[in-house]
């Protein structure tokens, strides 16, 4: 396939980009042998060592296998990588090679939140109760602005999470926001009706507080899932 050169100065980082993007969109496929690295280098007009250092962050990810002095082989991206590659591809400035995948990530979101907030209500101790009705009444503080509002929310379900006693879902949690998805790239008018909700946060924490899981759980799928079944400005045309 054709490159192209790369011209900027984080070289490594587009020549990682291009060939991420070209492996998980099918350009290349599952056992396919990438070109040498002097070939690759000649393709993107940079050096070696640049090339070398992109496909050690595509081995990091779990696309490639590479063989010391042997052939790089593709691996199969959907045995092999973790929620990493889904990561770069969002943080990526590149167009995603993967359809629907902020759509992807708001739907895990939402399916971990859910868990946790009724794990939450069954598990936590009174000292992490207080600090989520506290988290809730410092987001409420700072309506109308979403902004502050959604970096509240975050540590709000912070609280939440480390509340469940869940490592895996705290960890997955992390990578989240790491990505930015604890607001994703949703558009505003969806992402508010969950982060002016605050009537329904505090529900959520009511029911934590009182050791109400089912209660605690619904009622953080209805704000879960606001941004993922608001009406598009599309749909509020028909």
């Amino acid at each position: 396939m054709a490159f192209v050169p790369v011209i900027r100065a984080s070289v490594s980082d587009l020549v990682f980009g291009q060939l991420r993007d070209a492996i998980v969109s099918g350009a290349y496929h599952t056992d396919d042998t990438l070109p040498g690295e002097r070939e690759l280098a000649a393709a993107f007009q940079v050096n070696r060592h640049a090339v070398r250092e992109a496909l050690r962050r595509l081995q990091q990810l779990g696309l490639l296998r590479v063989s010391q002095g042997g052939a790089t082989r593709v691996l199969d991206w959907r045995v092999h990588a973790g929620l990493d590659l889904a990561l770069s591809l969002v943080q990526s400035g590149d167009v995603l090679p993967v359809a629907a995948l902020v759509r992807d990530m708001m739907d895990m979101r939402a399916c971990i939140g859910v868990d946790a907030a009724r794990l939450c209500a069954r598990r936590a101790d009174g000292a992490a109760r207080r600090r989520i009705g506290q988290a809730v009444e410092e987001y409420a503080g700072l309506a109308p602005d979403l902004t502050a509002m959604g970096a509240a929310n975050i540590a709000l379900w912070r609280q939440i999470l480390h509340g469940c006693g869940n490592t895996a879902y705290l960890l997955a949690f992390n990578s989240l926001v790491a990505g930015a998805l604890a607001v994703a790239e949703v558009p505003p008018q969806r992402r508010s009706a969950e982060l002016l909700d605050v009537a329904g946060h505090r529900r959520l924490a009511e029911a934590i507080a009182d050791g109400r899981d089912a209660e605690a759980a619904e009622q953080a799928r209805t704000l879960l899932t606001a941004a993922l079944t608001a009406p598009t400005r599309k749909d509020s045309r028909a």
